[in-house]
């Protein structure tokens, strides 16, 4: 049985120039992933990663800037596929300040460097994907037949004002904020109707969902009162979503999200560098399920999915 983790990261030298983050052992570690990772992986047991630039990628940037950007991380993400072929796989970065260029780069990112789909890192310039100017990279992944994978931003300053400004960092990011930030993005994709323009789009989420599995019949039991949808809530999600562990290795957890979504839809991942691989992969081969779920999540799937 391989181990396939899907969302693991790193920084591209283009980006890493433009965007200096903030240096530390962290950084440190996404400059070198093609180094640090394999070392990481062989410790932790993982055989592949599907390799993503770190948030926020090109989302951020004017648009000209993003699509010099975007192209260049993908083009430095290929050479690192090319020199572990047998180690690393990768989701593109996009554009998205310039939605038809990031159309465009993922199709030349899947069609031309082999990338397995698109990484998307939460919202762009604090606007959400499902807003119809976004569309034309879900109309291409659609197309191409791959998946996009929403991944947690920061909150809106104004959120983060409203709701965490009496604790300062604590709760703001992965603790809290950054969950809330990716569950409403990804619920806003169902009820801005996207899903009904594009009835095979593919859609991962890492964090077991953020909590969605979880809330799933309250949202849809409160919603069908205000909000009229062509199909149920949890239809369009259980149809159109598939979820990661990245950052989630809890036994109940893991259990809510296979009793709503089947076992089918969950994959593994980690979060390198932000999370130890040897602490997921430890978790998920101890995990009180059957080996055939166990071998699903840690490879079946995501071949699948992935086109592996």
């Amino acid at each position: 049985m391989a181990v396939i983790a899907i969302e693991e990261h790193f920084t591209s030298p283009q980006l890493r120039k433009l965007i200096a983050p903030r240096e530390g052992p962290i950084q440190a570690m996404l400059d070198n992933a093609s180094t640090r990772l394999i070392k990481d992986m062989d410790e932790g047991g993982i055989d592949i990663a599907v390799l993503s630039e770190n948030n926020p990628a090109a989302h951020n940037l004017d648009p000209e800037t993003s699509v010099t950007m975007a192209k260049a991380s993908n083009d430095f993400l290929h050479a690192q596929i090319q020199a572990n072929p047998t180690r690393f796989k990768g989701f593109a970065a996009l554009p998205l300040p310039d939605p038809k260029a990031a159309a465009d780069e993922l199709e030349r990112g899947v069609t031309k460097l082999g990338l397995l789909g698109a990484m998307i890192m939460g919202t762009t310039k604090g606007q959400f994907v499902d807003d119809k100017k976004f569309w034309p990279v879900f109309e291409r992944a659609t197309k191409l037949d791959v998946p996009v994978y929403i991944h947690p931003s920061p909150v809106k300053p104004a959120l983060a004002e409203a709701f965490f400004k009496d604790h300062g960092a604590a709760l703001q990011g992965s603790p809290l904020g950054f969950g809330l930030e990716t569950l409403t993005h990804t619920f806003r994709l169902i009820t801005s109707g996207l899903f009904d323009q594009y009835p095979t789009l593919k859609i991962i989420v890492g964090h077991l969902g953020e909590t969605a599995p979880y809330t799933l019949w309250r949202t849809e039991h409160n919603l069908e009162k205000v909000m009229k949808l062509s199909k149920s809530f949890s239809d369009y999600y259980k149809t159109h979503f598939w979820l990661t562990t990245s950052g989630a290795f809890s036994n109940s957890a893991l259990a809510c999200a296979i009793a709503e979504m089947g076992v089918e839809r969950i994959m593994f991942a980690v979060d390198w560098p932000y999370i130890n691989n040897a602490l997921g992969t430890k978790w998920l081969k101890a995990a009180p399920i059957s080996d055939k779920d166990r071998a699903l999540i840690f490879e079946g799937n995501a071949k699948k999915l992935l086109k592996m």
